[in-house]
C-alpha cells in the first residue's frame, strides 16, 4: 500500500466515541489500540496504555472499513476518467477500505495478465485493498467462456458480467456450471437487453412525460428469474448486482425461501433517488439500471432493513466531463458516487427509514459476507476501519471530491458525515481537512 503511516511503532491509541460490532450494534468505545498495522487491544486497558499517537473519537462513529462490491477504477484504460491513484483515493475519502474492481476496464479483466497489473498498480499507487472482479466471458462479449481458473489464480476474487448482458441463456447456463465446477461466486448485473432496447430511463411517469425512451422493470425481472432458476439448477453461488425494482426483491425472498444459494445488492442512488431526478434532463442521473419508481424505492430500503439484499454498492462510474455534456440519451450512464456513499445513507437514517447499525451492516459484514470474507473490529485483526462524525457536513465540489468524475449525485448541498481518518492494515489512507461548509 502506498500510505503514509501515521504512528510510530508506540501505535495509534482511539479514545471516545461508539464502536460497531456486528453483533451489538453501537457499543461505547472502551478504548482501541492499534500496533503494526493490526488491533492489539479493545478495551478499558487501553485507557492507560501507551501509544505514539492518539485521537478522541468523541461525537464520532469508528467502523470498520466499508466494503464496495462494484467500483469502476478506470484502469486499465485512457486515464480521461480517472485511474487507480484517483479513484482508490476517492473510495478512502467515502470510508472505504476494499473496492471490487469491475472486470469492464480496457483491456477487460479476462487474463491473468490484466489481473496481474491491476494488483500491481493497487499495490504500488492504491490507497485501498482492490479486489478484481474477472470477465465470465471473453472481452465480456458474452460468447466464449472466460478461464476462470485461470483468473482465480491470478488474485480475481469472483467473476461477473459487468453492466454487459449475456444474452444466450444456453452460454449463461455454461458460465454458472463453470464457476460452480471451481467453486467462484459469479455477480451478474441482470437485464434482458432485448426488453431493455435502446431505452435509457424508467418506462414510468416521467419517461412518458418528457418522452424519453424507457426501460421497462421486466426487462431485470425476466433476467433476475432467469438467473434464479439456473443457479437453482447448477448450484452455484449466484449474486445479484444492482437492483432496482420492488419485485425483484420480492423474486429474491422467493428463492432463498427454497434454498438457492444467492445474495444481491443495491446501489446507494437506488435508495436515495427515483425516476423524478430525470425531470430536468439531468444527464447525472442517466444510470443503468435506471432510477424507478418510489415505490420500487420504498421496496430496495425495506429489503435493506430486512437483509434481503445483502448489500449497499456505490456503482462508482467516474467520467470525463464531455461524457455527461452532450443531450441526455447521448450520455453515458453512470453517477461518480463512492464519495457520498456514506453521506446519502445517513440521510436515509435522519429520515427514519434506516437504522445507522443497519446502513453499516450493509456496507460492511453484509459485502464481507458475499465475498466469504470476515472483517470486524476485533483483537488482532487487520486495522482496516473508518472514523467518522455523523453530525459535521461537508460540501461536494469540484474543490472537494476526489474522483477524477465530477458527476457526483449531490452538488454544492450541504450533506451529513465527515469521514475523519481511514486506515487501511494501520495506514493512513485518508485524514480529512478542514471541512468546506
Amino acid at each position: 500500500m502506498s500510505q503514509v503511516d501515521i504512528h510510530n511503532d508506540n501505535g495509534l491509541k482511539l479514545t471516545g466515541g461508539q464502536l460497531f460490532d456486528p453483533e451489538r450494534g453501537l457499543v461505547a468505545n472502551p478504548g482501541l489500540l492499534i500496533r503494526n498495522g493490526r488491533i492489539d487491544e479493545i478495551g478499558a486497558s487501553v485507557q492507560e496504555a501507551e501509544a505514539g499517537s492518539e485521537m478522541n473519537a468523541d461525537g464520532h462513529v469508528i467502523a470498520p472499513g466499508f466494503i464496495d462490491l462494484c467500483c469502476n477504477l478506470r484502469e486499465p484504460g485512457n486515464g480521461q476518467k480517472g485511474n487507480i491513484a484517483s479513484e482508490t483515493r476517492a473510495a478512502a475519502h467515502g470510508g472505504f477500505t476494499t473496492v471490487c474492481a469491475s472486470p469492464e476496464t480496457s483491456p477487460v479483466i479476462d487474463s491473468g495478465a490484466v489481473t496481474n497489473l491491476i494488483l500491481d498498480g493497487a499495490a504500488s499507487r492504491g490507497a485501498v485493498r482492490v479486489l478484481p472482479i474477472g470477465a465470465i466471458t471473453r472481452g465480456l462479449e458474452g460468447e466464449l467462456l472466460s478461464d476462470m481458473a485461470g483468473l482465480s489464480a491470478a488474485g480475481c476474487v469472483a467473476v461477473g458480467n459487468g453492466s454487459r448482458g449475456v444474452r444466450n441463456a444456453r452460454i449463461l447456463r455454461r458460465c454458472m456450471a463453470y464457476a460452480q465446477t471451481f467453486g467462484l461466486t459469479v455477480m451478474f448485473s441482470p437485464e434482458n437487453s432485448a426488453l431493455a432496447a435502446d431505452g435509457y430511463a424508467h418506462d414510468g411517469q416521467v419517461a412518458t412525460r418528457l418522452g424519453l425512451l424507457g426501460i421497462p422493470e421486466v426487462a431485470e425481472t425476466a433476467a433476475v428469474m432467469e438467473m434464479l432458476l439456473l443457479a437453482e439448477e447448477t448450484g452455484v453461488r449466484l449474486h445479484l448486482s444492482q437492483l432496482s425494482c420492488a419485485r425483484s426483491v420480492d423474486m429474491l425472498a422467493e428463492a432463498r425461501q427454497r434454498g438457492v444459494n444467492v445474495t444481491a445488492d443495491v446501489a446507494m442512488h437506488q435508495l436515495a433517488f427515483t425516476e423524478e431526478a430525470l425531470s430536468g434532463f439531468d444527464s447525472r442521473f442517466h444510470v443503468r439500471p435506471p432510477l424507478r419508481s418510489e415505490s420500487d424505492r420504498q421496496a430496495l430500503v425495506a429489503g435493506v432493513r430486512a437483509g434481503i439484499l445483502d448489500a449497499i454498492v456505490s456503482q462508482h462510474q467516474p467520467h470525463d466531463s464531455a461524457a455527461k455534456q452532450a443531450p441526455l440519451p447521448a450520455t453515458e450512464p453512470g453517477l461518480s458516487s463512492i464519495e457520498s456513499v456514506l453521506s446519502l445513507g445517513l440521510e436515509l437514517v435522519d429520515r427514519g427509514e434506516l437504522e445507522l447499525s443497519g446502513l453499516l451492516a450493509a456496507l460492511t459484514t453484509g459485502p464481507a459476507r458475499v465475498l466469504g470474507r470476515h472483517f470486524a473490529l476485533q483483537k488482532e485483526a487487520l486495522a482496516d476501519l473508518c472514523v467518522f462524525d455523523p453530525r459535521s457536513r461537508w460540501l461536494p465540489s469540484s474543490q472537494t471530491l476526489v474522483s477524477a468524475g465530477l458527476h457526483a449525485p449531490v452538488m454544492d448541498r450541504s450533506l451529513p458525515g465527515v469521514v475523519k481518518l481511514t486506515l487501511v492494515e494501520g495506514r493512513e489512507a485518508w485524514r480529512a481537512s478542514e471541512v468546506v461548509l
